[in-house]
């Protein structure tokens, strides 16, 4: 399935070409009364995205430094996790992300081990598997598409 690129709004500081964000959600208080909010936050939550392109048109801003927003074109990215290896794990099975629940705090994946970001019980159906998780406890991990 083709996804189509969106228009949203970005502070000018950060609209630069190729930079990689996750949309957070909306924010409350001064977005309120403002008059252009449905296209800051026409983007899903907990999604990945890549700035395309940087337009031309910048509206004034309450929350952003500069307090200007510039319009950026932005693509969908995969979602990426990582979970544990097993039998089911296969490109176009469906699973329940669990957290690893690991105490390694150090490890540079211990985010996306324990799941930090995500909504207990979420299910995904895997596109693709990326490749192999380096532990430093000896799990059998693997980064996985969504």
């Amino acid at each position: 399935m083709i996804k189509l690129n969106k228009i949203t709004l970005i502070g000018v500081d950060l609209a630069k070409k190729d930079l990689e964000f996750t949309f957070r959600g909306p924010l409350s208080g001064k977005c309120d009364e403002c008059r252009i909010k449905n296209v800051c936050f026409n983007l899903e939550p907990g999604k990945r995205y890549r700035i395309k392109e940087v337009k031309e048109q910048v509206n004034p801003c309450f929350v952003y430094n500069k307090n200007k927003v510039a319009t950026i074109e932005v693509e969908e990215l995969p979602s990426t996790y990582n979970v544990q290896n097993g039998k089911r794990l296969i490109e176009g099975s469906s699973i329940e992300l669990k957290s690893m629940k690991c105490d390694y705090l150090t490890c540079p994946n211990i985010e996306k081990c324990n799941m930090i970001h995500i909504k207990p019980g979420k299910k995904i159906v895997i596109t693709k598997i990326a490749g192999k998780i380096v532990c430093p406890k000896g799990y059998d991990m693997r980064e996985v598409e969504s």
